[in-house]
């Protein structure tokens, strides 16, 4: 459980001091309203949108089989996840 508990906060460290390492595919982010995905959304794929506690919105694609996911804690890092572990 400590170990799960330093790999998380070392994680959390590294994101919060890099800034965004990767960007999801289409990802847009705004303040003031939603904004649009930086490509369109293709036939198999949909469109994933979160707004964060701080009222940052944010929208990306997936793969329709595949999960949204979305860390706040993770400096706001938004990823498709997999069928098979989810967003892990």
């Amino acid at each position: 459980m400590l170990k799960r508990i330093l790999i998380a906060a070392t994680l959390s460290s590294v994101f919060a001091a890099s800034g965004p390492v990767m960007a999801a595919e289409g990802e847009a982010r705004s303040m003031q309203g939603w904004p649009k995905p930086t490509r369109s959304v293709r036939p198999g794929e949909k469109l994933c949108k979160m707004k964060f506690g701080d009222g940052e919105r944010t929208v990306w694609i997936c793969r329709q089989e595949e999960p949204c996911c979305e860390w706040e804690a993770l400096n706001h890092y938004v990823k498709c996840g997999s069928t098979i572990t989810g967003c892990l």
